[in-house]
């Protein structure tokens, strides 16, 4: 239960982080936006490009934790959490899709370079930049941007939005200075080499989790070793490690037990595995014991000796 209630209050501040973010980088898109056009700048314009993805993907995000609070039914028997990580994916997928575009428009621009309103740029750029640390900041404050897949997607478009704002800052500062008008595409085409590798990198992470791979934070010979010895297990096979979504990782495996094991023996071995795995950060657990003499054989598992019920327990 408790790592239940860890989880939702994670999730209740994860969720109010990213509402908070949606609000404050929609109004400055719409302003940076405006901004490019008018300075015709395409650091700028990629910039507010990257703003409205990080808008979307933040509105995704919540929409993302919102539907994930739906209780689970018998259509849905592990609840609509994943719905955090289609929504990470969608995100990953975007910045990819950003960073793309925004090298082909940098090569055009280094074909036919077009005039640049620097001083405008410089304002609206450092604006877009003082936004995105706050942003940032609220987010690394009030989220958990290490573990969670959905939040960390969305932080890492803001990152990539603040990296952008510094590269426009750069770019308006050597125009100005040295007229140099190359260093708008420049600046735009470093931006987007960081926003591609962090897109390629949360699109990679979400699908390994769809695809049910154990979890980057699971060691499985240490789990193993975990399981085999609690006294009574003689060893384990069909196991399988996954994450139903960020920090909820769960656990399912045969277990050969010791054929002499009471049901009541059994039922305290189950116990205790469950405890020890927990403090590997698998919460959901589910083993189902075979005595060594039967291997597979549900039926003769974990017999009282004094009963003949031939009921197994399963977990």
């Amino acid at each position: 239960m408790g790592h239940d209630h860890g989880h939702d209050h994670t999730h209740g501040a994860n969720k109010k982080a990213l509402m908070i973010s949606f609000f404050i980088i929609t109004g400055f898109m719409i302003v940076e936006a405006i901004g490019g056009f008018i300075t015709n700048s395409l650091a700028l314009l990629s910039d507010a490009g990257h703003m409205l993805s990080d808008s979307i993907s933040l509105g995704i995000g919540l929409l993302a934790f919102t539907l994930g609070e739906k209780v689970a039914d018998y259509s849905k028997t592990y609840g609509y959490k994943r719905f955090e990580i289609l929504a990470a994916v969608f995100n990953g997928v975007t910045l990819v899709l950003i960073s793309l575009y925004i090298f082909y428009e940098a090569y055009q621009r280094f074909t036919n370079p077009p005039d640049v309103a620097s001083t405008g740029m410089l304002i609206i750029a450092t604006l877009g930049l003082l936004v995105n640390i706050l942003v940032a900041w609220i987010l690394m404050r009030q989220g958990d941007t290490e573990d969670n897949l959905n939040l960390r997607a969305a932080f890492l478009h803001v990152l990539g939005d603040l990296l952008g704002s510094v590269g426009a800052i750069t770019a308006a500062l050597l125009i100005i200075f040295f007229n140099w008008g190359w260093a708008d595409p420049v600046a735009s085409v470093i931006v987007a080499i960081l926003v591609l590798i962090s897109g390629w990198r949360v699109t990679k992470e979400s699908i390994h989790v769809l695809m049910e791979g154990t979890p980057k934070n699971i060691e499985l010979d240490d789990v193993i070793k975990t399981i085999e010895n609690v006294k009574g297990i003689m060893g384990i096979h069909d196991l399988h490690v996954w994450s139903i979504t960020s920090g909820k990782n769960a656990l399912s495996c045969h277990a050969v037990v010791d054929g002499q094991l009471s049901i009541y023996e059994c039922q305290d071995l189950l116990t205790e595995v469950e405890l020890e795995l927990q403090h590997k950060d698998i919460g959901h657990v589910t083993i189902q014991l075979e005595c060594e003499d039967h291997p597979h054989d549900s039926s003769v598992m974990c017999q009282n000796k004094d009963e003949s019920t031939g009921h197994g327990h399963q977990h």
